[in-house]
């Protein structure tokens, strides 16, 4: 069982321009709405592949309504926590040369009664054989210990934990040791500190050590570079595969379909491989943050190159 856990969830406003500009009078050319937030985006995914989850987390007003509307007619399961207050709207506006500007509210704030609501929720859920999502920011009213308060929780009843985050929430939650991590580039060099672009070398040693911490799967994603995978003593990395792109929003959180759908079904290290690099590169044709047909990741799956490390 796979349970999706987004704090923070968003109704995603895509529009479409062809060139920003500031300070004057901008036409927009298409508009896409979508239910949002990277734990959502990764229950929609993983429906997309057939797979199934249960999504949770903190909805509130017209937007959650509509959110929680979205997911009900997509046959998702849900079970969210309600909040006073309206969760958030986030705009990505997209110009015609591949430039994103985005524009992301801070939702309401969550208090205390309703974090221990949530836990309480969560603690019920877990299980053997449940495999626990965490990704994406948190809202006002959160303690940025919290996944790190989740990843203890559910461990000590024998469930697994994936976490995507950054920043302090990785930092702090990297202490209680999940099993799964997904960083990309950006977020490696943060948490090293390093000012730089880190070359492929650096971010295979940064990788190295989470795995040398106990975290059995690392996932680097690189964006135009690829992907590098750490699966217990399985390394390897994949160039990136040609598709038309139309975003890059959301391909990290296909990826993290990918790695969740794969623990559930037991895919070993090629087949889970195959499938992260086809979810994401599918995911970057979408238009908004819609996930990828089954059928193109299938088709895009043979287009994989591994390169044992």
């Amino acid at each position: 069982m796979i349970i999706t856990v987004t704090m923070n969830p968003a109704i995603d406003k895509t529009v479409d321009i062809d060139e920003l500009v500031h300070g004057g009078l901008n036409r927009i050319k298409r508009v896409e709405y979508d239910a949002g937030g990277k734990g959502i985006n990764v229950s929609k995914t993983i429906r997309e592949l057939g797979g199934s989850s249960i999504a949770t987390g903190f909805l509130g007003g017209n937007n959650g309504k509509t959110i929680a509307n979205v997911l009900k007619d997509k046959e998702i399961e849900t079970d969210f926590i309600w909040v006073e207050g309206e969760t958030r709207t986030n705009t990505k506006v997209f110009e015609e040369n591949g430039a994103l500007t985005e524009l992301n509210e801070p939702g309401p704030v969550i208090t205390e009664e309703k974090i221990a609501e949530l836990m309480s929720r969560l603690e019920g859920y877990a299980g053997e054989d449940t495999l626990f999502v965490l990704s994406g920011s948190i809202p006002a009213g959160v303690d940025k210990d919290i996944y790190g308060k989740i990843i203890r929780l559910v461990h000590a009843k024998g469930s697994a934990v994936l976490l995507d985050a950054d920043g302090e929430l990785f930092r702090r939650a990297l202490e209680a040791g999940p099993d799964i991590i997904k960083p990309n580039r950006v977020e490696l060099e943060e948490y090293a500190g390093m000012d730089y672009r880190a070359s492929e070398e650096e971010l295979l040693k940064i990788a190295g050590k989470f795995a040398d911490q106990g975290i059995g799967t690392v996932a680097v994603s690189m964006g135009k570079s690829g992907a590098m995978f750490l699966l217990g003593e399985y390394k390897a990395k994949c160039p990136a595969l040609s598709v038309k792109a139309h975003s890059t929003v959301g391909a990290g959180d296909a990826m993290v379909a990918a790695l969740a759908y794969a623990w559930n079904e037991k895919l070993g290290e090629e087949e889970t491989i195959k499938m992260c690099m086809a979810v994401s590169a599918g995911a970057v044709t979408t238009i908004g943050t819609k996930p990828p047909s089954r059928e193109l990741v299938d088709a895009l799956k043979e287009q994989v190159v591994i390169e044992k490390l």
